[in-house]
């Protein structure tokens, strides 16, 4: 399972859906939403979910970066809201208990583990009646042109042609990337309904910077959020992100 690298760059439309999945939760009367981060990391989504008030338990096998989230949710404050759980997504069912979280996260991790479709039937075994399933994974289509525009032409046929989205001789972490339409039979198959699909990074991660002299942080979130939404931007996103549920 992989770590993160200590940023959720690029994820403001992540941002606003995860946020209104947590007013759906508390419109059901939870006032202390339940999230599962199943590969959690070092607790770049974590972190700010216990700082909105939910109980988060992190499923994480790396100690180094336990340690770091451990770290982190101390500074911020809220240490006493997050729960560890020291395994790996194999221990899913015998860890959570069957329905008990009302939001499941899964970012950056179908992309690393060896068994993707046992593991999204994981994350639905512990998603909630009326809660949601919160899948992030990176998008082959945009791998492929990046590479294109770089000039390396043969690479980015490759990544469009293989069947998982990926170079063998690249030297990448990654064992596969995602389409739409992948994506959406991934989920279907472990009995997930995609109720909502979108880009993250259509552009945020190419510009880099957050505001500049012609535009703010907000023009480019509300810019990330309309073009998200856009099948034909959607599907160019450096990242593509599903709610789904049962």
């Amino acid at each position: 399972m992989r770590t993160d690298t200590g940023t959720a760059r690029g994820s403001g439309t992540v941002w606003r859906a995860l946020r209104a999945e947590l007013d759906r939760a508390r419109e059901r009367g939870t006032a202390e939403p339940a999230v599962v981060d199943v590969g959690g990391g070092s607790g770049v989504w974590a972190v700010p979910l216990a700082a909105e008030g939910c109980r988060v338990t992190v499923v994480e096998p790396s100690p180094n970066a336990l340690a770091t989230l451990r770290r982190r949710a101390e500074e911020a404050g809220v240490g006493g809201a997050i729960t560890v759980v020291a395994d790996d997504t194999d221990a899913l069912a015998a860890r959570i208990p069957a329905g008990s979280a009302d939001l499941v996260l899964a970012h950056g991790l179908l992309e690393v583990v060896d068994d993707p479709a046992a593991v999204a039937g994981a994350l639905a075994g512990i998603v909630a009646p009326g809660g949601a399933v919160s899948v992030l994974v990176a998008n082959r289509h945009a791998a492929a042109l990046h590479r294109a525009l770089g000039g390396r032409v043969r690479e980015a046929h490759a990544l469009l042609t293989s069947s998982d989205g990926v170079l063998a001789d690249d030297g990448e972490t990654l064992l596969r990337r995602f389409d739409a339409d992948g994506l959406r039979g991934l989920l279907a198959g472990a009995g997930l309904r995609v109720e909502l699909i979108q880009g993250d990074g259509v552009v945020s991660d190419v510009l880099g910077e957050v505001e500049s002299e012609q535009y703010t942080a907000d023009d480019l979130a509300d810019f990330e959020a309309a073009a998200g939404a856009i099948p034909p931007l959607r599907d160019l996103a450096s990242r593509l992100h599903v709610l789904a549920r049962l």
